[in-house]
């Protein structure tokens, strides 16, 4: 069987993400976001982001790549911006962000203050397993990555290109899944491996088999004269 590709895009900047460091810069318990999860916008560096990696994957995407999105606002934009509002996208809850439950909205420091003794639960179950109460674990998550492989690569992807516009543990779990690695070896990767904003990973495959060809890739922001953000944290900023 011939290659096939995967490219897994992060959202630009949110203003999530703008609020989330600005929260653990100052050491407030709470992060002041304007909206529900799902309807988290683009800041105004993440709208330009998505619009440099447009440039990109104007160069890279086949007439045939499958389009596929998270269906938080966030991810939609990112693709919009980078390729146009007529794109054919398709929406998967899937795809989502790591729901938090009764974390959503708390820094780390708001976690300990508030909640300390969910802080010692995941302390004690580690970041992969401990599922807060409301919430999902990243186990959950790596489930619905293994649904959403399972349905989308063999029916639509044929031996083209897929494109998932979604969210840096959506991202990382894929890689988990698809290189197969351990949980010490997610661990390791999550620490060292950061999902910069509007980045491009991409994987192909081989028959049953997965490289990867390049990780959280962002030169195009470079190549844009645009500031490259990750903003990853162990809150809201999971995402």
């Amino acid at each position: 069987m011939t290659a096939r590709t995967l490219l897994l895009i992060r959202h630009g900047e949110s203003t999530a993400n703008v609020a989330a460091a600005a929260a653990e810069a100052a050491g407030a318990d709470v992060i002041a976001v304007e909206a529900r999860d799902a309807d988290v916008t683009l800041s105004p560096l993440g709208e330009l982001q998505a619009g440099a990696l447009g440039s990109r994957l104007r160069e890279m995407l086949p007439a045939d790549a499958v389009l596929y999105s998270s269906p938080y606002r966030r991810a939609i934009q990112t693709a919009r911006f980078a390729l146009g509002e007529e794109t054919p996208l398709r929406l998967d809850e899937r795809l989502r962000d790591r729901e938090l439950g009764i974390l959503d909205r708390l820094t780390a420091t708001g976690v300990e203050h508030r909640l300390p003794l969910e802080a010692d639960r995941r302390r004690w179950s580690g970041k992969f397993y401990y599922r807060p109460p409301g919430g999902e674990a990243w186990t959950d998550v790596a489930l619905r990555i293994r649904s959403f492989l399972r349905d989308a690569l063999p029916s639509d992807a044929k031996d083209g290109v897929v494109v998932v516009f979604a969210h840096d543990a959506v991202v990382s779990l894929f890689l988990y899944v698809l290189l197969r690695m351990s949980e010490a070896e997610l661990a390791d990767h999550l620490l060292t491996h950061p999902v910069a904003n509007a980045s491009v990973t991409e994987l192909t495959r081989d028959g049953d088999e997965w490289t990867l060809q390049a990780f959280a890739d962002d030169t195009h922001l470079t190549a844009a004269g645009l500031p490259a953000t990750e903003h990853v944290g162990e809150a809201r900023t999971d995402a």
